[in-house]
């Protein structure tokens, strides 16, 4: 058996139309630093897709950038920013919202399903000091969609969420590096689960689903639009030959190739959680997307990997797996025949 990879949506490659898109781009000349025609093309795209018709783009290379970047936007240095305490800004991003917020303090909320809840978030803004400069002042509420825990937020409960920070002063940012298959498991549209739902700016994620380095920045806040002009170019994040990232997002987002990429991580990953079932593994999460945490025991673990199934351990007696949007039905059914021989 070949090597399977389900460590991480990350180690797949680039997605066929994605390389295309960027070959397509490499003729003739284009002015720098996101003045071309692919970037205004994306631009365009987006408002289109999420049907607002002043968003703005901000093509970055990273998904930590994006987020420490759009959290710095919304959140004065003397702030915080909410955010489930398992989410990938406090746990996975070395600080860079406080390095890019100016000193911006992160605080993490707990909540059931690795969900931040209207309770929870309500007592965190209630044990806050208001007023007293002692205490950084709660600014920005975000919200990682799916959860690093592959659980998703309903569109109802995101909008709950908005309304009821809104009311406390705070904007709401929404971290969707796998937004995407968010979107797929909850059948909803772009604009239902971001801005009409209250969310502020978005970090959109494209590497995980299929791109190379490229993520983007949508805002649908003016103010924090016309801060990210600045916020981008002295972080070191408006590239020379932007048009490579926009000719990637633009190839993403047309046909809803996005969409289609996705849906096949979820789909894999809904094959192998009932297989996993079946021979009675235990899950810590439930696998709303692509990401499953299985409990199996360290010397089940060590055969797996022995038969070449690549994943990562996460603790004593537990594992992570991911499917990507390059994960075939075969690579499933081998996993699952590995899973088998492994546990007699």
């Amino acid at each position: 058996m070949h090597a399977i990879e389900l460590r991480s949506d990350n180690a797949a490659g680039v997605a066929p139309a994605i390389v295309e898109a960027m070959v397509g781009a490499n003729v003739g000349t284009a002015i720098a630093y996101g003045d071309d025609a692919l970037t205004a093309s994306l631009q365009r795209r987006v408002r289109e897709v999420f049907e607002h018709e002043s968003a703005r783009v901000f093509p970055v290379t990273s998904g930590t950038a994006g987020n420490s970047l759009a959290l710095s936007a919304l959140c004065p240095p003397w702030g915080a920013v909410l955010c489930h305490e398992t989410a990938h800004i406090l746990n996975s991003e070395g600080g860079a919202t406080s390095l890019l917020g100016g000193g911006a303090v992160m605080r993490g909320v707990p909540g059931p399903d690795f969900r931040v809840s209207a309770d929870t978030v309500s007592a965190a803004l209630d044990s806050v000091r208001w007023g007293d400069p002692h205490h950084s002042q709660p600014s920005v509420l975000s919200l990682t969609q799916p959860t690093d825990m592959g659980t998703v937020y309903p569109v109802a409960e995101v909008a709950a969420l908005g309304e009821a920070v809104r009311g406390r002063g705070l904007s709401v940012h929404m971290d969707g590096a796998r937004i995407a298959n968010a979107i797929v498991s909850l059948g909803c549209s772009p604009a239902e689960i971001t801005w009409r739902a209250g969310v502020d700016v978005l970090t959109l994620g494209a590497t995980k689903n299929g791109a190379l380095s490229s993520e983007v920045i949508v805002s649908f806040d003016d103010r924090a639009s016309d801060e990210l002009v600045y916020r981008t170019k002295r972080s070191g994040h408006v590239t020379s030959k932007m048009r490579f990232q926009s000719a990637q997002l633009l190839a993403y987002l047309d046909d809803d190739l996005w969409l289609r990429l996705a849906a096949n991580s979820n789909e894999r990953m809904a094959q192998l959680a009932r297989g996993l079932r079946e021979l009675g593994i235990g899950f810590v999460n439930r696998p709303d997307v692509n990401m499953l945490f299985a409990q199996v025991a360290d010397d089940v673990a060590t055969r797996l990997e022995e038969a070449g199934l690549l994943f990562y351990r996460i603790a004593p007696g537990l594992i992570r797996l991911v499917t990507s949007w390059q994960t075939t039905v075969d690579e499933v059914e081998q996993a699952l025949g590995a899973f088998t021989r492994a546990l007699r």
